[in-house]
């Protein structure tokens, strides 16, 4: 394998005295172009027709096979969508989704990933304000104003994993929307959280994913017949990456099954049926797999991890080389890396977010916009050839991707990140953390003004506040406090938490909803959130305990659920996922029971329990099951 820049971060030329540093020298000119997507995609189906390229399962479909699908969907559309258009894709991770994307590439349409089952107002306000002419996705989940216009059906694999029964091309009606230009040369188009409420769009050239795709090339050392996980939720950009890596280096995808998602050994057992050998996992779930005994996986080369503050650093028993990948939707996936050794120094502190890939530059700045000097905290911002060709919005582009400070070369422009982080004196990059409200949950970027907005489209509320609050092990959860409108009946928590889910991504959906009656304010006269949380806590441990534990098991269970969601006040009559349990929350749960208890549950069979107590009673059975079964 060769090794990048990024990984000899003292080797460039930049002053050593200042927070700037170069995943190439910026002094020497670059004479080769990244290598066009969809042609390297297409030199691998002329060259391996028969090699395999998607694999669910069971199932595989080969390049050549794959082709064919990509050109029943180029067909299909041609003539209706046009190069820059964009098309919303609301597919799950699939044969299916792979041959979209690749038909999208071929038709020159802007590819917009939105995940398969997006919340219906959400979908409806995003492709209403962005003018998306024409979705791609089950039929039965799309908007009314797309339901009710033209479709046309793409005959694509309905099998495997996590495959849709059905698939169209449906066409909005007619409205006065003006649809949105892409600037030239965008491939992709992904939405991330915005302070406004609504979701900004990004708009990602194919030379920016190229130069990410040569420099992972080589960092990974891909070659054919590689097995690639496509696991990342298809509505965060990630997946991109996942999914063009495979078919550019003449690899293969592997599809998981739904619940390696939330399940850490489950996630390891497949992939050592699937013989991955380059695998992407969001940070949360990685530190869950980094927490067990490291399975035997002799396929597993590289374990690509990101999306959150990673906290826990890989024990010498691991054998794939971990990397701790940095870098916003803004900046192409990827803008730094780190390569985890298991013999780090400096153990005891979270492990940095690394020096910049192949391409990238970056920086760190004062308020006043000036590069401090190594080893002074500030605002990273991020140049070269990841920068994403700006938003979809030509105002927002303008405040976000600024002129390079004085100092810096090699770039024309810089996106301010609003991430604050410190250079080492080697160039190396910690993250401190953000310099506005901006949270991350489950490694997904959230706003709390879009997850407020989401509450305040209620006819019942006034005004929402959200705040997060850390759980076991760093976790994030979101909290809602709401003040409902005088006079007007209060709606129940379940009603606003179900009212949400149709304008938010899953992991902004907040565990809790608190009524305060009113808000403090800060000093500034703004919401005081801090307060909030601090007297919602101090109301949840005075709290009587809701059901005490009659047995062992149940004080144990009840134990774990307390300190994994943040709630001393849980009872054993309380629901888990109701309680604010998510997938990470579930996998630590099952982790958990099973080093107290020896025996291991699957995710589905425990959030099937009424409550807390049933889980108790499903651990005991099942202990005694075991005990008998070794007798």
């Amino acid at each position: 394998m060769s090794t990048s820049a990024h990984e000899r971060p003292g080797d460039s030329p930049q002053d050593a005295q200042l927070s700037i540093a170069y995943g190439t020298d910026p002094r020497t000119p670059r004479t080769d172009r990244p290598a066009d997507v969809l042609a390297r995609y297409e030199h691998w189906v002329r060259s391996t027709p028969e090699a395999p390229a998607v694999e669910d399962g069971e199932l595989a479909w080969t390049y050549a096979e794959l082709d064919a699908l990509s050109h029943v969907v180029t067909e299909s559309l041609r003539g209706r969508v046009s190069p820059g258009d964009l098309v919303g894709v609301c597919l799950d991770r699939s044969a299916a989704l792979v041959a979209v994307a690749v038909g999208l590439a071929r038709l020159g349409a802007v590819y917009l990933p939105l995940g398969p089952r997006p919340g219906e107002r959400r979908l409806a306000t995003v492709t209403e304000r962005l003018g998306v002419p024409c979705l791609v996705g089950d039929p039965a989940l799309l908007p009314a104003a797309y339901r009710a216009g033209d479709a046309v059906s793409l005959q694509l694999p309905a099998e495997g994993a996590n495959a849709a029964g059905s698939v169209v091309a449906a066409f909005r009606a007619e409205s006065g929307t003006t649809p949105h230009s892409a600037p030239a040369d965008t491939f992709y188009a992904v939405l991330t959280s915005g302070s406004t409420g609504t979701p900004k769009a990004v708009a990602v050239g194919g030379a920016s994913l190229g130069s990410l795709l040569d420099w992972y090339h080589a960092y990974t050392g891909s070659v054919p017949g590689d097995r690639h996980s496509l696991l990342v939720g298809v509505a965060f950009d990630p997946h991109v990456k996942e999914l063009w890596a495979a078919l550019t280096s003449g690899g293969v995808l592997s599809v998981p099954p739904e619940e390696v998602r939330w399940d850490p050994e489950a996630l390891t057992g497949w992939w050592r049926r699937a013989g991955v050998s380059v695998a992407v996992l969001p940070t949360p779930l990685a530190e869950a797999v980094l927490e067990r005994p490291w399975p035997e996986l002799p396929a597993l080369r590289h374990l690509m991890v990101g999306g959150d503050r990673l906290r826990r650093r890989p024990a010498p028993e691991v054998t794939a080389r971990v990397h701790n990948l940095y870098g916003p939707a803004e900046a192409t996936v990827t803008t730094t890396a780190h390569h985890l050794g298991p013999h780090a120094s400096d153990t005891a502190a979270p492990p940095p977010i690394g020096a910049p890939i192949t391409g990238a530059v970056v920086c760190v700045t004062d308020e006043a916009g000036r590069v401090v000097r190594r080893g002074e905290p500030g605002e990273l911002r991020i140049g070269g050839s990841v920068l994403a060709l700006g938003y979809l919005d030509a105002e927002l582009t303008a405040a976000r991707f600024v002129p390079p400070p004085p100092g810096v070369t090699g770039t024309d422009c810089v996106y301010r990140t609003g991430d604050r982080v410190r250079m080492r004196a080697d160039g190396v990059l910690d993250f401190l953390g953000r310099l506005d409200d901006q949270v991350k949950v489950s490694g997904v970027r959230i706003e709390p003004a879009e997850v407020e907005a989401a509450f305040e489209h209620h006819p019942g509320v006034r005004r929402a506040a959200v705040a997060v609050r850390s759980a076991a092990g760093g976790v994030n959860q979101l909290v809602a406090f709401v003040l409902p409108v005088p006079g007007a009946p209060v709606p129940t928590a379940d009603e606003l938490i179900g009212e949400a889910r149709g304008w938010l991504p899953e992991q902004a959906v907040p565990a809790v909803v608190r009524f305060p009656g009113s808000f403090p304010l800060d000093a500034n006269g703004k919401v005081d959130r801090a307060a909030l949380l601090a007297a919602e806590e101090a109301a949840t441990a005075e709290a009587p305990d809701g059901a005490a534990p009659r047995t062992p098991t149940e004080e144990l269970v009840l134990r774990l659920c307390r300190d994994l969601l943040g709630t001393p006040a849980l009872g054993t009559a309380d629901n888990f996922a109701a309680s604010g349990g998510n997938s990470l929350s579930t996998a630590r749960l099952l982790t958990g029971i099973e080093e107290h208890c020896g025996i291991r549950l699957r995710a589905p069979e425990v959030l099937r329990q009424p409550d807390l107590r049933a889980v108790a009673a499903l651990v005991d059975t099942r202990r005694a099951a075991a005990d008998l079964a070794g007798v």
